[in-house]
């Protein structure tokens, strides 16, 4: 993250992100594989890292999303898509995979209250208290419990896009975004 500053001289906290180039792989269409999308290719490897497997596609990240019949056509094999076609200003989904917090329990996964301080409580005050029932008499499943938190894919709407750099592919993207520092992100327009 880093800040940046309006004409009036307010700071606008942002989030740097390195969008693309990334060239279009392969057009799948709905006779040949049964559904309509666009496979796209992100970080080209450098030459030495290629195995016999990657040659066709020398991408370190290969993604596909879904387009409409309509818009099938205006993608071209070996076509750049690049920051161009974001504009500033525009509202924008950024979706990834969330910080990995490890085991956790119920207070800090699900911000349960826990259990009194004081007044003569003998027991642990950050547990989850009662689990279930005498009706049911099991645990009933869906319940919150402690586990493991993070590490699952979220997706953060209306994000604004306050600065582009077409030169170095760069988008400044008010606010916080999923994800430790080179997570891979998925970034949509919010319309």
């Amino acid at each position: 993250m880093a800040q940046i500053f309006d004409k009036e001289g307010n700071q606008i906290p942002v989030t740097l992100i390195e969008a693309g180039p990334c060239e279009v792989l392969q057009i799948k269409k709905k006779e040949k594989d049964g559904y309509e999308a666009v496979q796209i290719g992100f970080e080209r490897l450098k030459e030495k890292k290629i195995t016999k497997t990657k040659k066709k596609k020398p991408y370190k990240y290969l993604r596909e999303f879904r387009v409409e019949n309509s818009e099938i056509n205006n993608y071209k094999i070996g076509q750049k898509i690049d920051v161009s076609i974001f504009k500033e200003g525009e509202l924008i989904s950024v979706s990834g995979i969330s910080k990995g917090k490890g085991f956790a329990g119920g207070v800090k996964r699900w911000g349960f209250a826990g259990r009194p301080a004081t007044h003569g409580t003998k027991h642990e005050e950050r547990t989850i208290g009662s689990v279930g029932s005498s009706t049911p008499a099991h645990v009933v499943k869906g319940r919150k419990m402690p586990g493991r938190a993070g590490g699952k894919r979220v997706t953060i709407k209306n994000l604004e896009i306050v600065k582009i750099d077409k030169e170095k592919n760069l988008l400044a993207i008010k606010g916080a975004v999923p994800g430790t520092k080179g997570t891979l992100l998925e970034i949509k327009s919010s319309k």
